[in-house]
């Protein structure tokens, strides 16, 4: 009797327990969070918070939306979730049976997995609760939370385990830890912000209660010391004579705020258009993904060193005599 083909013995299973199949899905998943922000933003941009007026059906026992603008767009979202549940599910299957094992990946695409269940509590609170503001803007800070860990996961699984190496002196380190401190607090106020303006989920929900006059102005003060903080970082940088690739990264994250506040004041001035709203709420989203890349910059990462093909794993090791081999995408 002839032996089963290599390609069912060794191929199928190295292609689902590859690091490429980890960093693939990494990338689904941040993706997906993404996407997930921006249906949510249409959500509350189109009134459509309570489309669905129940949860996890649409209405009463119906699981499908009537076929209207404002059950649609709710039932959309909620479409997205289910994929993000997938994606995220998949990706942790992923990471648990990568070879080599990577302690790591596992324990952050098993956040992924607990924010995916946060964020589905929260958004049968949310619709359970009327749209109460609050709530809301808990549901949207949760999902910066899930996309913090997405970001992280995908650069994690494009190098070797271990935090790297230093390439900038602590106070740059500490400067920009504090940096992402206040681009918290920036995106938390510009969540303030909708929920005090007109674009609060639907025509009833509840606001909060501040004048959006200045509930805007604090957001925009906030920006301004971000922005601020990060101009003093880059310069610190080109006085130190950084690598230029971190400083390439600061001048991206530095453009993104720019067109970030550009939309912002724009949005403000022409009386808060929907689509510019959207746009902004997106725009966040991408702004804090590349604040997360750049501070990952700062640091030396080595590439991952695998076993040679059909090697036996370590788990968190190298194996001596081999070449570092790339994972990249």
């Amino acid at each position: 009797m002839t032996s089963p083909a290599r390609y069912h013995r060794e191929a199928v299973p190295r292609v689902l327990t590859s690091p490429r199949a980890v960093l693939i899905l990494s990338w689904a998943s941040l993706v997906t969070v993404i996407l997930n922000v921006a249906t949510g933003a249409a959500v509350r941009l189109s009134n459509s918070g309570l489309g669905c007026p129940d949860w996890p059906t649409c209405a009463q026992r119906q699981l499908t939306p009537p076929l209207s603008l404002h059950p649609v767009v709710e039932f959309g979202n909620r479409m997205v979730v289910v994929l993000l549940v997938v994606v995220c599910g998949a990706t942790w299957v992923a990471a648990m049976i990568r070879q080599p094992k990577r302690r790591d990946l596992r324990w952050l695409s098993g956040g992924l997995i607990l924010g995916v269940m946060a964020e589905a509590v929260f958004g049968a609170v949310v619709v359970y609760t009327h749209l109460n503001a609050y709530v809301v803007m808990s549901h949207f800070m949760i999902g910066i939370a899930l996309l913090s860990v997405a970001v992280v996961l995908t650069l994690r699984a494009n190098e070797g385990p271990g935090r790297g190496v230093p390439v900038v002196g602590n106070g740059v380190l500490w400067a920009t830890r504090a940096y992402l401190v206040l681009l918290t607090l920036a995106i938390a106020a510009g969540t303030a912000t909708t929920g005090a303006g007109p674009h609060a989920g639907g025509p009833d929900a509840k606001r909060v209660p501040i004048a959006l006059s200045a509930m805007s102005q604090i957001h925009a003060e906030t920006v301004l010391v971000t922005g601020g903080l990060l101009l003093a970082i880059l310069w610190v940088l080109w006085r130190a004579d950084a690598p230029g690739r971190v400083q390439d990264a600061g001048r991206v994250l530095l453009a993104a705020m720019a067109l970030q506040g550009i939309v912002g004041y724009t949005q403000y001035f022409t009386h808060l258009p929907a689509i510019l709203v959207g746009i902004h709420v997106l725009g966040s989203s991408i702004v804090w993904s590349i604040a997360l890349w750049f501070h990952h910059r700062l640091s030396d990462h080595a590439p991952e060193v695998l076993p040679p093909s059909g090697g036996p794993d370590a788990d968190e090791s190298t194996t001596p005599g081999t070449e570092p081999v790339s994972v990249s995408a």
